[in-house]
């Protein structure tokens, strides 16, 4: 066998330079014993040679196989521009009950929830001293207008004059005026409904104090439907909205957007918070609650079945699109831009690969691992 062996070697270096030939071709080793049954010392040569080749062949792979990068593909879809904003859900129709002085509750309805109408008392305050006042009052009127009836008859009977009894009518007229006055300060602690509607919400109680602040609303008072959301929007954001843009709102109830409709902005900001107060309509059957917090993304431009691409996937008005394992800098136009994702206009196709986040220093020819999520995409491993 060994005899065998070493004649098809023999053969197999016929015709090579004599060095070369007898490097390969030795039986024995440099210093002549003999090794006993093992390879020849040309064919150990021969099987180091090879395997050095095959390790120069895997590095070579190895390192020209280039970085590891992280692609997603370009996808059809619909682009749309958004400014965001913030909202409180209310009527459209409503109105706060609040005093008009500092007085103690002696009586409020309770009916929230419950239909009441224009000029229905909701709430009474404490009129004892005005009931007092108005008594003194009307005591004076009454005395009044016998003094001017006394007059009268006297200018009848010759025995009086006419200035004094126009003098005396003229008292009981700004007596009148006085207790008419009084009778409305005591009517307005008579809180009535300012419109027909549903007791929102109650706040006062029995014997507490009512305020005259802001704060301090005694009752909210408004029609169910319809609603609205009042939003606050940036100043930077505002010359982007117009009337009749739609709106999708989020709510951490819901688990779908809801939609709505810009109606009006108010032509007035807040120069302290810096925003516009913008006013949405929201459809009748809409499942939001008066005094909810809302989400508000108003669409101000929109584009459908378009290319889209990851916002960070552009630099410089490019991207780095990965097919056959080699990087291509492919020019873009950038179109519309939502919040991580760009409508985009150039040499692509849906399901071209695109490097994202961009890696720096690569370019077009470059050799690269592309690699989707934890399954290779493109080269010998694609999906």
């Amino acid at each position: 066998m060994r005899g065998t062996l070493a004649k098809s070697w023999t053969t197999a270096f016929d015709g090579w330079p004599e060095g070369l030939r007898g490097w390969f071709s030795r039986d024995r080793d440099d210093d002549g014993a003999d090794d006993g049954p093992r390879l020849p010392h040309g064919e150990r040569r021969l099987l180091a040679l090879m395997a050095l080749g095959f390790c120069l062949i895997v590095g070579w792979w190895w390192f020209d196989r280039g970085p590891e990068v992280k692609v997603v593909p370009v996808t059809i879809g619909n682009a749309a521009q958004i400014v965001y904003a913030t909202g409180i859900v209310e009527p459209v129709n409503w109105a706060k009950v609040t005093a008009l002085s500092r007085k103690r509750i002696v009586d409020i309805c309770k009916c929230e929830g419950e239909a009441v109408q224009k000029g229905d008392v909701v709430v009474r305050l404490d009129d004892d001293e005005e009931q007092a006042v108005l008594q003194e009052l009307q005591s004076r009127l009454q005395r009044l207008n016998e003094e001017a009836a006394r007059f009268d008859g006297l200018v009848k009977r010759n025995t009086g004059t006419r200035v004094a009894l126009d003098d005396k009518l003229t008292e009981v007229r700004q007596q009148e005026a006085r207790v008419a006055m009084q009778k409305d300060r005591i009517s307005d602690l008579a809180l009535k409904s300012p419109l027909d509607g549903i007791v929102m919400r109650r706040t006062g109680e029995i014997g507490e104090i009512a305020g005259i602040g802001e704060a301090d609303t005694l009752l909210w008072i408004g029609e169910a439907k319809p609603l609205k959301i009042i939003a606050e929007v940036n100043e930077d954001d505002i010359l982007k909205v117009a009337a009749g843009q739609s709106v999708l709102l989020r709510h951490e109830g819901s688990s779908a957007p809801l939609p709505a409709t810009v109606e009006r902005i108010t032509p007035k900001g807040d120069p302290e918070t810096k925003t516009f107060r913008v006013h949405l309509s929201l459809p009748d059957d809409t499942p939001l609650k008066v005094g909810m917090s809302v989400e508000a993304n108003i669409v101000v431009s929109e584009a459908k079945n378009v290319l889209i691409v990851p916002a960070e996937a552009i630099v410089d008005g490019h991207v780095l699109k990965v097919a056959g394992g080699k990087v291509t800098e492919v020019a873009i136009v950038a179109g519309i831009r939502g919040t991580d994702r760009v409508e985009v206009r150039g040499d692509l196709q849906a399901g071209d690969f695109i490097i994202t986040p961009p890696v720096h220093g690569l370019g077009t020819g470059d050799r690269v691992r592309p690699i989707r999520g934890d399954t290779m995409v493109g080269g010998q491993a694609a999906r």
